[in-house]
């Protein structure tokens, strides 16, 4: 699926959105699961998320983790969306937490010299989760994507989504917005990436507060739509603005605007 700019024109840019627009700010992950109540508790009891007032979301920070009531195709890992990450004041704590209550816990705790303490778990539909511990930043933490060319996607992401350059901890070149990171790996030599659409993360969210005015400027870029600006009512009756892109390594994203 190639409805984005050829990444080379866009390795030369560095910019936010200029104009009106404005830069982004990330605004969800749109996860599947079979059961979707279970699936907003099971994020609320374990990954510290808080409720929202609609029955298939639940929000840490500024982020919501909005859920599909679907089973997934598969996995995170092995799409552009490798993993999501969050963030615990004390990881090893919260490790014991884990593997009290059951969660599968796929890598354990241990030390990253110039990082900080770091876990992977996997939720009960496949979405693999990093845990660390960085007090710079708790709660949601960061999307870790893979690419067969790293500083190209990032490049598309900020030039599409704006987006602060930065470096976690001086070691791991990324984009900021607020406190959340975006974080790319280069994908292991010849390993083909499934698209994002159907696993059990389906999509990215990022949020425009005038969609309309961001679309214009997104198909200035060259970015086709998968699915244009159109009003949709979400299942807390609240009016928004929704659009799907489809960025670099078929990692689906959708642009919302979250007051129409």
């Amino acid at each position: 699926m190639k409805n984005y700019l050829g990444l080379a024109a866009l390795t030369s840019v560095l910019v936010a959105l200029p104009g009106m627009a404005g830069a982004a700010d990330y605004h969800h992950v749109h996860l599947a699961a079979p059961n979707v109540a279970e699936a907003v508790q099971w994020y609320m009891t374990n990954m510290g998320c808080t409720a929202m007032n609609r029955p298939d979301a639940c929000q840490i920070g500024t982020t919501q983790l909005i859920f599909a009531n679907r089973k997934p195709d598969a996995g995170s890992q092995g799409s552009g969306v490798d993993h999501i990450g969050f963030s615990f004041p004390d990881l090893a704590a919260k490790m014991r937490a884990f593997e009290a209550a059951g969660v599968k816990i796929v890598t354990p705790m241990r030390d990253a010299p110039g990082l900080f303490k770091l876990g992977f778990i996997e939720d009960p539909w496949g979405t693999r989760i990093e845990v660390v511990e960085d007090p710079e930043y708790l709660g949601f933490h960061h999307i870790h994507l893979r690419s067969a060319d790293p500083d190209a996607a990032l490049k598309w992401y900020q030039n599409v989504f704006g987006g602060e350059t930065d470096s976690l901890k001086k070691r791991i070149n990324g984009l900021r917005y607020g406190k959340v990171w975006l974080l790319i790996a280069r994908v292991d030599e010849g390993q083909k990436l499934a698209a994002t659409q159907g696993r059990s993360i389906d999509h990215l969210g990022f949020a425009f507060a005038d969609l309309d005015a961001a679309a214009a400027e997104i198909k200035k870029k060259g970015v086709a739509f998968q699915t244009e600006p159109r009003p949709f009512t979400n299942a807390a009756g609240q009016n928004m603005k929704i659009s799907f892109v489809v960025g670099p390594d078929d990692v689906r994203i959708e642009v919302v605007q979250p007051k129409a």
